[in-house]
């Protein structure tokens, strides 16, 4: 039987601030970016921002991705090589792409910086994951809506490095359309918006459900979220046998402190596993109680699909 690795601790800062805080908490690694480039992030890094985050990560033994996992109309092409030159002579760890525009540029301008494959909803079996890596990715990014089951038999037949999300919101639906503002201001109203000037306190309400559903816009259009976060803390034996290889926690949309903190707690999880499955298994019903302790009453905590069968 081979030695279970460790998995990467992966985190969406806010900030730089906010970055030297999960450093602290016990982060491995941080996927940052610019919504011209990238989705649905925590925050915004300019490329100044991703300089000094490199060299704070690096001073820390951390990495730095960079998130260019947009799909890119013609007016966005020609940003992508200048962009990308940029990145790889700031030494970045990796980048995350889902249009193949950006293996194409990597390839045309001899550029060597490490490719991790997410396409959202659509990394769901790893014959196309292996696709991608004979192509130039080391790494799927693999789809929220797949079960547990599914994701340990891509791990077992994959080429590349698998990462999942263990924490935070999942994106329900993206339209490259100003959705919210063109709906508003033109058809009757059907349903409520809270704090529109206000991008992360808006929601969508289903009265049907007694659900909230976060949703804003930016340059990439709408994003609607869950109206649950998913938490696997006390659920991550099987990942960790399995040998997943990055966990990611994904801060978008919530408050800094309390990503720092569940950074901790997740860490904290990681490690006692590591030292021995009894460990974990002692502690786990502890941390997910901390983590329902502080965790928003608008925002119920649930597993994701791991565990439910995915309905279309």
């Amino acid at each position: 039987m081979n030695p279970i690795r460790k998995p990467e601790l992966l985190v969406t800062p806010h900030s730089i601030s906010h970055l030297e805080q999960l450093i602290e908490a016990g982060a491995d690694a941080f996927l940052v970016g610019e919504q011209q480039f990238g989705l649905r992030l925590a925050g915004e890094f300019s490329i100044e921002d991703i300089e000094e985050s490199v060299a704070l990560a690096h001073a820390a033994n951390k990495k730095i991705y960079v998130a260019m996992n947009a799909l890119y109309h013609n007016d966005r092409v020609e940003s992508l090589r200048p962009y990308m030159e940029r990145l790889a002579s700031l030494g970045v760890d990796g980048v995350t792409f889902g249009d193949p525009a950006v293996i194409m540029v990597k390839r045309e301008a001899g550029i060597e910086i490490p490719l991790h494959w997410n396409t959202e909803m659509t990394a769901t079996n790893w014959f196309t994951a292996n696709y991608w890596g004979r192509r130039g990715a080391n790494r799927a990014v693999l789809a929220r809506e797949l079960s547990m089951d599914e994701v340990i038999e891509i791990k077992e037949n994959a080429e590349v490095a698998i990462e999942i999300q263990v924490h935070g919101m999942t994106c329900m639906f993206q339209s490259k359309r100003s959705l919210l503002g063109n709906y508003f201001l033109y058809q009757d109203k059907a349903m409520e918006v809270e704090n529109r000037t206000k991008n992360k306190n808006m929601f969508l309400h289903d009265k049907e459900r007694f659900n909230k559903y976060p949703i804003y816009e930016d340059l990439n259009g709408t994003h609607i979220f869950s109206p649950n976060d998913m938490c696997m803390i006390d659920e991550l034996s099987d990942l960790m046998e399995a040998g997943i290889d990055s966990f990611k926690i994904d801060g978008v949309l919530q408050e800094p402190t309390y990503v720092t903190k569940v950074t901790n707690l997740y860490r904290q999880g990681i490690d006692a596993y590591m030292d021995s499955p009894s460990k974990y298994e002692s502690i786990k019903s502890k941390l997910l109680l901390e983590i329902e302790e502080m965790q928003p009453e608008l925002r119920p905590l649930d597993t994701g699909f791991f565990f439910k069968e995915t309905v279309y």
